[in-house]
């Protein structure tokens, strides 16, 4: 397993370092910077803060994903999920929550609201062509392959 390190820049006392909640996590927890609760109704999405911003090298990403416990036990996910995060962002990291449960959803001060994944980057290098070659499934869409 390959370590990447990255620099974290704290712009909010209330700011968490992000970190792994066991020794084989593939993703660090994201907490809320927030100094009050914040109420997500049935249906709406909230731009929650984690007051800080990072530096993550060239050549990686970090893919932002909802926490599976919240979306299980409250509907609520992000509406952008996976998120990506670019190495050249420099911002506030802030989460897209939506809460798709029939109830109000209460974010709490410190609460871990999502989770955060480091991965290597491939860049593609695009190539026109005339036509494609043929697989068998050819141009078939959506359920083509089976239910």
């Amino acid at each position: 397993m390959e370590t990447v390190h990255f620099s974290f820049h704290r712009l909010s006392p209330l700011a968490t370092v992000p970190h792994y909640q066991t020794p084989h996590a593939a993703g660090m927890d994201l907490h809320a910077a927030i100094s009050s609760p914040l109420v997500i109704e049935s249906g709406d999405i909230c731009l929650v803060p984690c007051g800080f911003a990072m530096a993550i090298p060239d050549g990686f990403e970090a893919q932002v994903r909802p926490r599976s416990g919240l979306s299980t036990k409250h509907g609520i996910s992000m509406p952008n999920a996976p998120g990506t995060i670019d190495s050249d962002y420099r911002g506030e990291v802030k989460i897209p929550l939506i809460n798709l449960g029939r109830e109000p959803f209460t974010v709490e001060g410190g609460m871990r609201i999502a989770q955060m994944v480091i991965c290597p980057i491939v860049r593609a290098e695009i190539q026109e062509v005339e036509t494609l070659e043929e697989t068998v499934r050819g141009s078939g869409g959506f359920g083509s392959t089976g239910s």
